[in-house]
């Protein structure tokens, strides 16, 4: 992706953001040069990869597969192994009309996905088997505290104010329905991970390769080690 392209979405959904009237942290807005003058009491934004984050998945074509999203809120893993740990994360996830998000679960994060407004958004689920590839057996999830029970491969749809909770290793792939708005998407769930806990049905590059064809408006997490000197 070029570092143009990601500018201009971070903008976007900075803007989209505020007609939504979901107001996100301070630290969404800083600049490198915040970060360059930030000293180690901003560790925790680095080490909990708070931020932004914007994905292609590796395939060149955002508009019709990528993704947008911000960490809100985040713990480590090392957290899950204390008595008081913070094994919680909160995340924005932002997909436009017809924007793939492609097949893949999660190793040990459960989470809640809850459209928080917007268009409808499309959920397609699979069981894993045990070598991770696609189970043929039916999916039951809980939709709002309600049992849902799904044929291998069919899709739930959550219009704005629903939510769906997907356990680790449940297959997931999501969009926003064709024809209607960009959803804003919520997502509450055990610590997150994403350079390590992913698991890709098809292949898929989590993080995008960027040509710096202009400076950084805003950086995503992953540009961290770069301008700040206390990561």
């Amino acid at each position: 992706m070029k570092r143009s392209e990601i500018n201009r979405h971070i903008e976007e959904t900075m803007d989209f953001c505020r007609r939504m009237k979901f107001l996100l942290p301070p630290f969404a807005h800083w600049s490198p040069d915040d970060w360059a003058r930030k000293g180690p009491e901003c560790r925790e934004i680095v080490q909990c990869q708070l931020g932004w984050d914007i994905t292609d998945f590796g395939r060149g074509d955002f508009p019709n597969i990528g993704l947008i999203l911000f960490t809100i809120r985040n713990g480590t893993f090392a957290e899950l192994e204390k008595e008081n740990g913070k094994i919680y994360a909160e995340k924005l996830l932002i997909s436009a009309a017809g924007q793939v998000t492609l097949t893949h679960f999660h190793y040990q994060k459960m989470e809640d996905i809850i459209n928080r407004g917007g268009g409808d958004l499309v959920i397609q689920l699979w069981n894993s088997t045990s070598d991770e590839q696609l189970d043929s057996s039916d999916v039951t999830v809980s939709v709002d505290g309600t049992r849902v029970t799904v044929k291998a491969g069919d899709t739930i749809t959550l219009t704005p104010g629903e939510s769906v909770c997907l356990p680790s290793r449940l297959y997931h792939k999501f969009w926003g329905r064709q024809g209607q708005g960009t959803v804003l998407i919520g997502e509450v769930s055990r610590v997150n991970d994403d350079y390590v806990d992913n698991r890709f049905y098809e292949k898929a590059g989590r993080f995008p390769t960027i040509e710096e064809d202009e400076k950084p408006l805003y950086l995503l997490y992953d540009d961290y080690k770069r301008y700040y000197k206390h990561a």
